[in-house]
């Protein structure tokens, strides 16, 4: 069996986005990118998403994320951390760190995954 070294447990999500610019920290920008994401994990830190843009690694991108309850909105930068190449047709897997979220929203993720569970989506 292999270990798991995440810091948080991932939850899996199914929601589209869209990303439209990047940017680094050196106000280095890319813009009009218009492309599709499907996010298909979520943890406190970080998400999971496929895509069939190759969009490069060490860029960030805002971020509107909804978990189950419409008033549970995280607004969050997001920096892509790796990409892994699927195949044609789906594209690239991104592996994507969460930057500045506060931690009193972790409670967002508890009530999700707790709604997962519920739901026999999730098990112990």
């Amino acid at each position: 069996m292999q270990n798991d070294k995440r810091r948080f447990k991932r939850l899996p999500v199914s929601m589209t986005l869209e990303i439209s610019s990047l940017f680094k920290q050196d106000h280095e920008k890319l813009e009009g990118l218009d492309a599709p994401i499907k996010v298909t994990d979520i943890s406190k830190g970080g998400i999971g998403f496929i895509s069939p843009s190759e969009l490069p690694v060490g860029y960030y991108f805002n971020a509107c994320i909804q978990l189950g309850d419409e008033d549970a909105k995280l607004f969050s930068v997001v920096k892509i951390l790796r990409k892994v190449a699927i195949d044609q047709e789906e594209g690239f897997l991104y592996g994507c760190e969460l930057v500045g979220l506060a931690p009193v929203l972790s409670y967002i993720f508890e009530d999700y995954e707790k709604k997962l569970r519920s739901e026999g989506i999730l098990e112990d």
